[in-house]
């Protein structure tokens, strides 16, 4: 039985930030893949104020939110940091981490909503790209030339919007407006490829599910 188990789904990014950083500990886990329409009570247990993944299960003890459970990985388990040592660096990442968290609604919106609210994530969704093409001017990772806490709070826009562009056939991400965005994104895919799941796979899933959505309309 393994000391340490998560509860996820293979294509959900909160659950990929958590196995990403399980990965680089070197930590292994169980991973239980959950059914969100039919939720285990495992979950339900673990998670009763929200009932959402991911959930890690340590020693038989839940901790609950994707960022929280980055941290406690970190503190938790040996080999490489996570989180920088030095507190600015610390506040720092921590703080695009958040701002990144607050955005995840404008992703959404922007390639998953119609008309007025599509219109309006999609203007929230660049002036977020803005904001984000300023501050990775001239720096490969959000915290210095490390890749860490803050990039990880980063994959749904890392590699998800990419995902929803080619899906989708909306496309708001370019080089000639966001190259240091696109820079960014480069080094994120290439340097971690192996943590990632399939491109292709979350593209035809991501595919279906719209198809599915637009047949029960």
């Amino acid at each position: 039985m393994a000391a340490v188990k998560l509860l996820g789904l293979w294509y959900s990014p909160f659950s990929n930030r958590v196995e990403w950083a399980l990965k680089i500990k070197g930590v292994k886990y169980e991973f239980i893949e959950e059914d969100l329409q039919n939720k285990s009570p495992l979950l339900l247990e673990s998670n009763p104020v929200h009932k959402k993944i991911p959930v890690l299960i340590h020693n038989g003890k839940p901790i609950c939110e994707s960022m929280v459970i980055l941290e406690y990985i970190d503190e938790a388990f040996e080999g490489p940091s996570i989180l920088p040592k030095d507190p600015y660096d610390r506040a720092i990442a921590r703080f695009w981490a958040k701002f990144l968290e607050d955005k995840e609604a404008a992703v959404i919106n922007a390639f998953l909503r119609k008309g007025e609210e599509q219109e309006k994530g999609k203007e929230e969704f660049c002036e977020m790209l803005k904001v984000l093409d300023n501050e990775l001017k001239d720096r490969k990772f959000f915290v210095g030339d490390k890749f860490g806490f803050a990039d990880m709070a980063a994959n749904f826009v890392g590699l998800w919007v990419g995902v929803f562009e080619e899906g989708s056939r909306v496309v708001l991400v370019t080089r000639e407006k966001f190259p240091n965005f696109c820079a960014w994104r480069d080094n994120y895919i290439t340097q971690n490829k192996e943590y990632l799941p399939p491109r292709d796979e979350l593209v035809a899933y991501f595919q279906a599910r719209s198809q599915a959505a637009a047949a029960s309309k």
